[in-house]
């Protein structure tokens, strides 16, 4: 019988040497540059980006063919990145393959636990851990320790296999502290919203456990000398003169040389002076450790913008579906970035109407007129198994946003 891992590592190679290739063409230095430009609030076009990661499973699954997981998780993220490029879009592909180093002691102490439904698409609720106010003094902050042999291996593996092709870049930064989505997880995000009313001074020492958790963390981190230039949030596309440039195994840098994203999703309910209270405080230490910072994610921030001036590294703040795109571009002038996101069934995910798009696009533009935009197509669920409509959805946006 043939080694399966051999034919595996022939794919994987044929696979890289593509990406390899994509990731030459001089197109990605063009791009690096106009974001250059754009992320310093400079005028430049809208910028496009199709991340269309959640559609992925329909349109990648189907053609994985390594048998060992180890190299199918390789395997996977370079189909993504060829589709990415055959997008168009203004994302940037960058020379490398990263492998995440194997961590310790990254939990909390306490774990919420998930009730799935009987149905594989179907919905799922959350048991949280934190029953009683008394549970949360079960909670342990975090450490950062990489497991190095653990790591080495990996590392080793995937080098054996594509190293001559591709850079193997190792991630050793801490992994994403997102203390909104822990809070809710490990209390219920009903009963949180109880406790800012009910449990208040309570609230108050749970975040500032788990503000001072991560806070530790990002410092041994850095004390590691485990921030390296490619730990950037990569979206945003992180090309801004202030900060480090992304490269494969960058050297240590620190961690306000590279931009980050935060958000509250959990908080979308929760008015903006509970929201300042009960999270951005916490979160202004955290956001302040990094050089730039991305703010918004699914949550509507129409009337929020005011308490995210406080933040005073902020560069990109989300305009999601639901907000107000008008008030938001009245509010964020020219001062930060808008980064806009269509509705993406309105984009191509339930049929494909180019004019439909064209006047979507077309009004969001005008309302955001003399605004630093870029538009993000993104949270696609589905494209209908057409790839194509990625392109095209590149090519309406781009036609529409000449002009602007």
């Amino acid at each position: 019988m043939a080694d399966p891992n051999h034919r595996d590592v022939t794919i994987l190679r044929d696979l890289a040497r593509q990406y390899a290739e994509v990731c030459a063409d001089p197109k990605q230095d063009e791009k690096r540059a106009l974001w250059r430009e754009h992320n310093s609030l400079k005028r430049t076009r809208p910028m496009v980006v199709c991340a269309f990661v959640c559609a992925v499973p329909e349109l990648i699954e189907p053609i994985l063919e390594c048998e060992d997981p180890f190299f199918r998780v390789h395997e996977r993220f370079l189909r993504q990145m060829l589709l990415w490029d055959y997008t168009g879009d203004d994302f940037v592909l960058e020379p490398w393959i990263t492998v995440g180093a194997s961590r310790r002691g990254g939990g909390w102490g306490l774990a919420g636990k998930r009730i799935p439904s009987p149905d594989p698409k179907g919905a799922w609720r959350w048991e949280p851990a934190i029953k009683t106010l008394e549970d949360a003094e079960k909670m342990r902050k975090p450490i950062h320790q990489i497991d190095e042999e653990a790591t080495e291996r990996n590392v080793s593996k995937l080098h054996d296999a594509i190293g001559d092709i591709l850079a193997i870049n190792v991630n050793r930064a801490p992994g994403g502290h997102n203390i909104a989505a822990t809070l809710s997880n490990l209390r219920g995000l009903e009963q949180l919203m109880w406790d800012m009313l009910d449990n208040a001074d309570w609230l108050h020492g749970v975040l500032s456990f788990l503000r001072d958790g991560v806070l530790d963390v990002y410092n041994e981190a850095e004390r590691q000398g485990h921030w390296t230039a490619a730990d950037h949030s990569r979206l945003p596309v992180p090309y801004e003169p202030s900060l480090a440039p992304p490269r494969a195994n960058g050297g240590t840098v620190s961690s306000t040389q590279l931009c980050a994203f935060f958000h509250a999703q959990e908080y979308a309910q929760v008015s903006p002076a509970m929201h300042d209270e009960f999270m951005l405080q916490y979160q202004m230490p955290l956001m302040e450790k990094f050089g730039l910072v991305h703010y918004g994610c699914c949550e509507d921030l129409t009337h929020k913008i005011d308490i995210l001036r406080q933040v005073p590294n902020l560069r990109r703040i989300a305009a999601v579906p639901w907000a107000d795109v008008r008030l938001c571009a009245e509010q964020i002038g020219e001062d930060y970035i808008i980064s806009w996101q269509p509705n993406p069934s309105d984009m191509g995910c339930c049929g494909f109407e180019p004019d439909h798009i064209r006047s979507i696009v077309r009004n969001a533009m005008d309302l955001m007129r003399g605004c630093h935009v870029d538009i993000v197509w993104k949270d696609v669920q589905t494209v209908e198994g057409d790839r194509n409509r990625l392109r095209r959805w590149v090519e309406i946006v781009r036609e529409v946003t000449e002009g602007y």
